[in-house]
């Protein structure tokens, strides 16, 4: 949490990771960008930085970026109890939904022409919603002309041998280890 504010409420924190898994479709990914408007433009719980540091720490976490990135965050503002309470919120919603969904629509909807149109749409907006957060981290997170080239080679590595995720945070990691030793790639 930002430094001078107080501390925020259970019922707060609840309730905004609440609104950010219920009105988020897609994934993990695809939450990024409601998570980061929330929790740093609205709320300013965390700087851009700090969001970007917690990013890159659930990236090499198993499980979901979603409740990864929840749980540091909860736990940055209210402590264990903070990150509980933000994983229950961010996961409760879609919880409820599949439910809904597997027990009482699916089975009506399965073969709906509308139905699947709409998420035939959907996917293109996920799609623009992660590739919109990843511009904007990029901007944010890639400084000087070092980390722009490692980018670069990185996401043409990934792309054309299908590098496993760890592989290439390992790459990443050790190029800087060993040529960005003593701050020199500001």
């Amino acid at each position: 949490m930002a430094e001078g504010k107080t501390r925020e409420s259970l019922w707060v924190v609840l309730l905004t990771f609440l609104k950010v898994g219920a009105f988020t479709f897609g994934g993990g990914y695809a939450m990024l960008p409601i998570f980061q408007r929330e929790v740093v433009g609205k709320r300013h719980w965390v700087d851009e930085q700090t969001f970007s540091d917690f990013l890159i720490i659930t990236q090499s976490m198993p499980g979901q970026i979603a409740l990864n990135t929840a749980i540091q965050i909860g736990i940055r503002i209210r402590g264990n109890l903070g990150g509980l309470v933000a994983a229950f919120g961010v996961t409760a919603p879609s919880v409820v939904i599949l439910l809904l969904i597997a027990a009482y629509f699916y089975p009506l909807l399965e073969n709906n022409v509308y139905v699947q149109a709409i998420f035939y749409g959907l996917r293109p907006a996920v799609v623009a919603l992660i590739t919109a957060t990843a511009l904007k981290m990029g901007k944010e997170i890639l400084s000087g002309l070092n980390g722009i080239i490692l980018c670069a080679i990185l996401l043409l590595i990934i792309i054309m041998t299908g590098l496993h995720p760890i592989l290439a945070l390992l790459a990443g990691g050790l190029t800087g280890l060993f040529f960005c030793r003593g701050g020199g790639c500001n």
